[in-house]
């Protein structure tokens, strides 16, 4: 599987295009589809922060998932991020996607919006790993088997 190519902005008003301007060699992504999923984000983050201090190469990111919307709705929605995230290393690592949300996830074969989704890309965007949800042990497990081979 091979991330798709798209464009978004992140919370420093900077747009991307992914997977190109992806910053690591290999890059953690949590993909959320509802707000109410920034919970399970949330319980990722500590082991991401964890994993970007042990390998140099590694780096993660937030995709916010939003079906497309005019400029006035998302305009609103980035600045309410925007205002909700103090934190510059954050903002830069937030790039939200504004794109057709079915197509996206049928380009990564993710069949639902449930929960959220966690990738491991290489820098061109070749998926490692994959998990669903919010965190565990055994993801984690299987996240840092395939880290220590890279």
């Amino acid at each position: 599987m091979t991330f798709p190519t798209v464009s978004g902005s992140n919370l420093l008003r900077e747009k991307k295009t992914l997977p190109q301007d992806f910053l690591g060699e290999l890059n953690l992504l949590f993909i959320p589809f509802q707000q109410w999923q920034q919970r399970e984000v949330d319980s990722w983050l500590g082991l991401a922060s964890q994993l970007e201090q042990q390998h140099s190469s590694l780096a993660a990111y937030e995709l916010p998932t939003i079906e497309d919307r005019n400029a006035f709705s998302k305009l609103f929605i980035n600045e309410g991020m925007r205002a909700g995230i103090p934190n510059p290393k954050t903002r830069q690592r937030t790039i939200t996607l504004y794109l057709d949300k079915a197509d996206f996830r049928a380009a990564l074969n993710m069949p639902d919006e449930e929960h959220i989704y966690v990738l491991l890309v290489d820098r061109q965007g070749k998926e490692l790993f994959r998990a669903r949800g919010p965190y565990s042990p055994e993801a984690e497990t299987a996240l840092r088997q395939i880290l220590a081979q890279g």
